[in-house]
């Protein structure tokens, strides 16, 4: 232009000239308009203002052709930075919120998904130039496109009185140039498979919103798409994008790093390590995975390996990760020599220690606290504890094969399993696990003694057994004795051979085994039983009440237990010396059909439980065979039932109005009467009367 010192548009020739170079290449391919990017979401049609087009025609001039990028930051475009090695639109390393996006190449016709340079898709060149040329056509819709009206506008007119609401695109019926223009925010449709939401990102039935197709899919425009809702918080939903950004460009390591971000925003966090070894082997030198990798092998409880990617060469590690590592090397460093001296509260304090330094996301010390509450005889806490875990299959393919207390962390799970399931008396299952453990680490010496000891005390728990069942008691405790010189703390075999002891009328011994036992498994009831019993054999009626009250609670509706309980009472009476009646076990409720067998059963010693009833009521029906539960439950008294319409002199002697009542009498005489009570209030009751 002749006096382009004046003139506020110089080089916007050259912009249109490019412009119409790429339309006239687009036009030969002829692709088909739903092919195209039609961006995602779609800002109002606007041009840009005459200096950010200089601006942009100046940058794309002094560039080199695809090889500039640049991000958007408080609205502005950042300075361009050259493509080699500074992999735009990584997330940032330490605050993983802030992705940083390429601008396509110059001339792509390509519409950004979120920096939107006038309208969408493909523009006329005559449309372009007259944009630019003439400052009062700004946000002048395109030539040929509807209006909310439905009429057709001419450009430059009608746009005095615009709406204040974003114009995206419609849905329409015909195919105006990319898409009809419609007031409002709303969803549309571009494509019937892709759907546009104003303002959102996302993949819906295999494709990413704003117009893509894997057919075309820009691998940056997936990223940018990514970053953003990574931002937002949207792990998943980048992940995806994230994914399909890979699958178009396999061999980028920003999209294999930002990845890893996105997995361990998602908690996965073996997962990302393995995304990030790969980025750093796509790019070795790629500084924010070797840091985004070394933080998350802190959280693995790898400090060795962490080490490694923390100290790259050229940068700086970050102070924060430095002093998890060193935190985390620490108390790891305590729990190992803690574990081994036994200390195993120790242990337990360690582990709770390293977690909180930063290994939140290390098994074995999860598994390391199952061990611990294993050795303080805390079985059902150290059960649950690895139950938590991941399968052991699943954590041996997720781990790596690094060391954990001098042998493979793939093993140590199997290690662990092994001791709780030969404690719990699952002999089988206890070998199979030690002989896998044995399989991942055939060398270790700790795994080698395990293995051989839970094969030798199985062995002989089996022989035990057999003798057992022979009557052949004596060589039964001698085999028992072997297993439990192997594995002293184990609770079966104790319980076992104190059965032994038992037989051969040795109770003192039998109790002795039993109290082993129950300090190792508080509440192993099979070992509860045995000793009430050996107490009832050596007379110590307290201690057998104690533990059948104990069995009572366990199992309820156990008839034995009930029996035992109640010849306990009875014998704990008379040892005492109190006045012991007739007493006996059990039986049904009695009901009773006249005043002489009413009188009869109160007058028996003991206490007496009768139930005024009505058979039509509902509530007395309902109620009815809880008081049968009772009376199994409770042996040591006496059940009985009127019927207040068969035998209404009762009722009117006993003065019965409502109906159900009950009445407790203690030899001949009442204590307590209750109306219409719960059931937890009858047991209440029934129990503080019982032996």
């Amino acid at each position: 232009m002749s006096h382009s010192g004046n003139n506020p548009y110089l080089g916007l020739d050259s912009l249109t000239d490019q412009l119409r170079d790429s339309f006239i290449s687009l036009e030969a391919n002829k692709p088909d308009f739903r092919e195209l990017n039609l961006g995602s979401p779609v800002s109002p049609l606007r041009t840009r203002a005459p200096a950010a087009i200089a601006a942009a025609t100046t940058s794309s001039s002094s560039s080199s052709s695809g090889s500039v990028s640049a991000t958007r930051n408080n609205g502005h475009l950042a300075t361009p930075q050259k493509a080699n090695n500074s992999h735009s639109g990584e997330l940032s390393n330490s605050t993983e919120t802030s992705p940083a996006t390429k601008i396509p190449k110059t001339g792509n016709c390509r519409s950004d998904p979120f920096i939107h340079s006038g309208g969408c898709g493909q523009i006329s060149s005559s449309a372009t130039q007259s944009s630019v040329n003439s400052p009062a056509a700004h946000n002048v819709l395109p030539t040929g496109n509807i209006c909310p009206s439905g009429k057709m506008l001419k450009a430059g007119l009608g746009m005095t009185h615009r709406s204040s609401k974003s114009d995206v695109l419609g849905s329409g019926t015909g195919n105006y140039g990319h898409g009809s223009i419609m007031r409002g925010g709303g969803v549309t449709k571009c494509d019937s498979s892709v759907s546009v939401v104003s303002g959102n990102s996302n993949v819906r039935g295999g494709n990413v919103s704003g117009g893509f197709r894997s057919s075309s899919v820009d691998p940056e425009e997936l990223k940018r798409a990514g970053n953003e809702l990574y931002k937002k918080g949207n792990f998943g939903e980048a992940l995806g994008l994230y994914d399909r950004a890979i699958s178009v460009a396999p061999n980028n390591a920003a999209y294999r790093s930002n990845r890893a971000a996105a997995l361990i925003g998602l908690g996965k966090v073996a997962e990302a390590v393995k995304e990030c070894e790969e980025a750093v082997r796509l790019d070795p030198n790629y500084w924010r995975a070797h840091h985004r990798l070394g933080s998350s092998l802190i959280r693995l409880g790898q400090v060795e390996n962490a080490r490694r990617h923390l100290y790259f060469p050229g940068q700086h590690p970050d102070p924060f990760e430095l002093q998890k590592l060193q935190l985390v090397e620490k108390h790891l460093a305590n729990c190992s020599d803690a574990r081994k001296m036994n200390d195993w509260r120790s242990v337990l304090r360690e582990v709770d220690a390293t977690i909180a330094a930063g290994a939140d996301y290390c098994p074995p010390l999860f598994i390391c606290r199952g061990e611990a509450l294993l050795k303080l005889h805390q079985l059902e806490d150290a059960e649950s504890c690895l139950s938590n875990i991941l399968t052991l299959e699943s954590h041996a393919k997720a781990c790596y094969q690094t060391q954990f207390f001098g042998m493979l962390s793939e093993a140590y799970p199997f290690l662990v399993r092994a001791q709780i399931d030969m404690a719990l008396g699952r002999f089988e299952n206890a070998v199979t696990a030690a002989e896998k453990a044995g399989q991942i680490d055939p060398v270790n010496v700790e795994v080698a003694v395990l293995l051989n000891n839970v094969r030798l005390v199985a062995r002989a728990r089996i022989r035990g057994n057999d003798l057992f069942k022979s009557e052949r008691f004596t060589e039964a405790c001698s085999a028992y004795g072997e297993g439990l010189r192997l594995d002293p703390s184990n609770s079966v075999l104790y319980c076992n051979r104190a059965a032994c002891w038992f037989k051969l009328g040795l109770w003192e011994r039998s109790l002795d085994d039993c109290n082993q036992a129950l300090r190792i498994q508080p509440n192993y009831v099979k070992a509860l039983l045995r000793r009430a019993a050996s107490n009832s054999k050596l007379d110590r009626w307290a201690d057998a009440v104690r533990d059948y009250e104990i069995l009572r609670r366990e199992l309820p509706d156990d008839n034995d237990v009930a029996e035992s309980l109640f010849h306990s009472q009875v014998s704990l009476k008379k040892s005492r010396g109190e006045e012991v009646y007739n007493l006996k076990f059990g039986g049904e409720v009695e009901e009773v059909s006249g005043i002489e067998q009413f009188r009869a059963a109160l007058s028996s010693p003991g206490i007496s439980v009768v139930h005024f009833k009505s058979s039509a009521n509902l509530h007395c029906n309902q109620i009815s065979p809880f008081v049968d539960t009772l009376c199994g439950r409770y042996p040591s008294i006496n059940f009985l039932k009127v019927d207040v319409d068969e035998n209404p002199v009762i009722a009117n002697l006993q003065n019965v109005r409502i109906v159900p009542t009950f009445k407790i009498y203690k030899n001949g005489g009442r204590v307590k009467e209750i109306v219409c009570p719960s059931r937890e209030m009858l047991e209440h009751s029934v129990k503080h009367y019982s032996l």
